[in-house]
């Protein structure tokens, strides 16, 4: 597993992580997409929208792996703003490739591209 050096490890002055610190001896978590309905939490909304900024300002355009990267927090991005970068996709692997969809992370989290 690839740990993303000068990633933060979570939201600052909250208990959102971004990344795990060693694989899960069970099994690797896959990655799913979860509905973000408009109702949610204002503490939920500031931690998409910080991992979203440290996505951007870490990686920018360019594809990246999936590494030690939370699963829940990426989740929540995943297959919107956050998409495969590679065919066939695994969902359940710390080498998968994904990148971040500009366009539609644009729409948002405008306040991430200003």
């Amino acid at each position: 597993m690839l740990k993303h050096r000068g990633f933060p490890g979570r939201l600052p002055g909250t208990d959102y992580q971004f990344v795990i610190r060693r694989p899960n001896p069970k099994g690797i978590t896959p990655l799913t997409r979860r509905e973000r309905f408009a109702d949610r939490r204002p503490p939920d909304r500031r931690a998409d929208a910080g991992f979203m900024t440290a996505l951007w300002e870490h990686f920018g355009e360019e594809p990246f792996e999936r590494g030690n990267l939370d699963a829940g927090r990426l989740s929540w991005l995943f297959g919107r703003e956050v998409i495969p970068a590679e065919e066939p996709f695994d969902p359940a692997s710390y080498e998968s490739l994904l990148k971040i969809d500009v366009a539609v992370a644009r729409l948002s989290f405008p306040e991430v591209f200003r």
